[in-house]
């Protein structure tokens, strides 16, 4: 048998970046009330601007992290306003204005766009599960309907309704349809949209920044990273770096704390506050019907933490 040709020399990793509207790292942001239940504008300032600080390029505000269901409109555009007050044009502020109303969900926009957001989060109404005709409508009309760029928030184990692939496919012809948050779990069709659309991907499970990012993703949303801002970014980072297996290593040591966080049972936006709260940082309680993590939870959210940022 004729001898092994010798291993072609190593080749630096390279990545063909697909654009990211509104950066790579985003934190999709607690909303931080006073202990009375009001909305704590101070609380949300320091907290944004910690977050830009540790990494951060883009801040989702008023998504169901940010308990966008129990705010009101006009504590929606105060948010946004503070903000970005707080962080300038450090990062970009894309708005929650998902609904299950397609003309409450215009309004939203058009405040947001007002009160100085950078872009426009859209999840599919929920609850009524429309066809797929009718999700493709509800976000024409929403990007219609605003100048501002508009992710597509595909979460249909929240909705219970996909937007399905060739949907996507589609709305992706809209000059302002630009990106999604991607929650499907489905990475098969995920990557046939990769295939036949420009869209920014961005993935909102926490365990899947890297796996996403790797078939061509632009970046995450992320909850846990409220806590950990920087370690979530050093995924990246490492990847574009061109060494993998360090991303791959990063990855793995955010599994306890983002199972705790994530997969507990719990909403994200309980047991992110929960740490936060041990943390010293802006955080207050959660919003009825919301209820706060018990003390074994938020030990064990603070014990992860600890392993984590010491690891």
């Amino acid at each position: 048998m004729a001898p092994l040709s010798p291993a072609a020399p190593a080749v630096p990793l390279t990545r063909v970046h697909r654009p990211a509207p509104f950066g790579r790292a985003l934190c999709a942001m607690v909303t931080p009330f006073t202990t009375s239940g009001a909305l704590d504008l101070d609380g949300a300032q320091r907290l944004a601007d910690r977050l830009v600080r540790e990494g951060c390029d883009g801040l989702v505000l008023s998504g169901t992290t940010g308990e966008s269901p129990t705010t009101t409109d006009t504590e929606k555009a105060e948010l946004i306003r503070a903000v970005r007050a707080a962080v300038g044009e450090r990062a970009a502020i894309v708005a929650g204005v998902g609904t299950a109303d397609t003309r409450h969900t215009v309004e939203l926009a058009l405040a947001a766009e007002k009160a100085g957001a950078d872009g426009l989060l859209a999840v599919t109404p929920y609850y009524s599960r429309p066809p797929q005709d009718a999700v493709e409508a509800h976000f024409r009309e929403l990007a219609d309907a605003t100048g501002l760029p508009v992710a597509l928030y595909d979460i249909p184990g929240r909705t219970g309704t996909r937007i399905e692939p060739e949907t996507m496919i589609r709305l992706a012809d809209h000059p302002r349809i630009v990106a999604v948050k991607d929650c499907a779990y489905d990475l098969l069709g995920t990557q046939k949209v990769l295939a036949e659309t420009r869209l920014a991907y961005y993935t909102g499970c926490d365990e899947y920044v890297l796996a996403l990012y790797a078939i061509g993703g632009s970046g995450y949303v992320g909850t846990v990273a409220n806590a950990v801002p920087r370690h979530f970014r050093s995924i990246l980072d490492a990847f574009d770096a061109g060494d993998p297996g360090e991303a791959a290593r990063l990855q793995r040591l955010t599994v306890p704390l983002t199972e705790l966080m994530m997969a507990s049972g719990l909403p994200g936006s309980v047991t992110a506050k929960a740490l936060l709260d041990r943390l010293g940082l802006p955080s207050g309680p959660v919003r009825a019907p919301l209820r706060p993590a018990g003390q074994e939870m938020t030990d064990g959210l603070l014990a992860a933490y600890d392993r984590l940022v010491n690891a």
